[in-house]
């Protein structure tokens, strides 16, 4: 019986993916006091359904949570600025993170990527950064989202009355240091 019980364990430690991710590192770095995480449910959004269109509707039904981990950069920590930067862009590199779109350039500027298959998106991850300020990696989870809903959402995010306490944490890394 011994044997069984050590034989899974073993198969269960071989089958754990080994390759860094997003989720690993949003895990790993959550509670570091140089970073500021954020948890953010539909329910923070306060949209009124009647005030969306039909596409609104269908493309806020997809959306799961919102997860939001951000480094704010300052004189004492640009070593460690640099090394989880580098971290991050490594990660983002791995082929399941397929890009969509970027903005600017060389080491400051966003980037917009996507877990799963066109029609059938499980994660799109928002990441930017910018050298005085910081960097912010943002991860919305969904059920079979696609690009449309991506960008149809952010038009209903117009139309909400967004629980602004929840996202207090952040307002400090988009302060000037």
């Amino acid at each position: 019986m011994k044997k069984i019980i050590a034989s899974l364990m073993l198969v269960s430690l071989i089958a754990c993916d080994q390759n860094p991710s997003l989720q690993k590192y949003f895990v790993e770095n959550t509670e570091s006091s140089d970073f500021i995480s954020v948890d953010v449910s539909p329910s923070i959004l306060n949209i009124k359904p009647d005030a969306l269109t039909a596409e609104q509707q269908e493309a806020l039904k997809t959306f799961k949570k919102m997860n939001v981990l951000a480094f704010k950069a300052n004189e004492q920590n640009k070593v460690k600025f640099d090394t989880e930067r580098t971290k991050v862009t490594e990660i983002l590199k791995d082929e399941k993170y397929q890009q969509l779109m970027k903005f600017g350039s060389g080491k400051e500027g966003a980037a917009v990527y996507f877990v799963g298959k066109d029609d059938a998106i499980e994660e799109f991850v928002l990441y930017g950064n910018k050298n005085e300020n910081g960097f912010a990696v943002v991860r919305i989870l969904g059920d079979k989202m696609n690009p449309e809903d991506f960008m149809t959402l952010f038009s209903a995010l117009q139309k909400s009355d967004i629980g602004m306490e929840q996202l207090k944490p952040l307002e400090d890394l988009f302060k000037n240091n």
